[in-house]
């Protein structure tokens, strides 16, 4: 592939991505439809409600033969903040300037802890050769057994899925709208 060719392709193409359609990603091994779980905080569970929660979990999974899952941090990470100061702290030879280091790193300890539990968990579905009819019939049928064992869950759309995949390659969670084309919020339409 020449230099030309190779700055033509999108994104899209580099990631196999053939499209991101209202509900679902389209890749060349099958339609993607993605379920955002919202998670629930067992750390105040007792015991029997963190068994009852992976029982219901078991349920889930066993119903539905082609479920995938994943899990995305939704908030930043701080890890190359926290060893870049720590590599500055260890340089430093200024004790007024190696105590405001330590300080900076102990409120990245906070905000990090603070954001511990902001996880995203998605139940994945592979979509191959089904009838467009019987598809979205499927989806609610999965939506319902997820609901039915006590998930607060909803179908991702186009601009959840848009999310998903700039947290999953870029890591970046501070952007509120993705754009389908680079600079596509400067353009004006109907101006020439």
């Amino acid at each position: 592939m020449s230099k030309k060719e190779k700055g033509s392709v999108s994104t899209q193409s580099l990631m196999n991505i053939e499209t991101i359609t209202d509900y679902s990603l389209v890749t060349p091994y099958g339609e993607l439809v993605y379920f955002i779980i919202h998670p629930t905080n067992i750390s105040v569970l007792s015991e029997s409600s963190v068994s009852s929660r992976i029982y219901a979990l078991m349920t889930v999974l066993k119903g539905i033969a082609e479920i995938e899952m994943l899990c995305l941090n939704s908030k930043e990470n701080f890890d190359d903040n926290k060893s870049f100061l720590q590599r500055r702290l260890e340089e430093e030879p200024n004790p007024i300037i190696r105590s405001l280091l330590q300080k900076d790193s102990q409120n990245l300890d906070r905000m990090q802890v603070q954001m511990a539990t902001a996880r995203e968990f998605l139940i994945i579905i592979r979509l191959r050769n089904e009838k467009e009819s019987d598809v979205f019939p499927y989806l609610s049928r999965i939506e319902k057994s997820l609901k039915d064992q006590g998930f607060t869950t909803r179908r991702a759309e186009n601009a959840d899925i848009k999310r998903i995949l700039g947290v999953y390659f870029e890591q970046n969670v501070t952007t509120d709208k993705y754009e389908d084309f680079d600079g596509e919020r400067w353009v004006v339409l109907g101006e020439q």
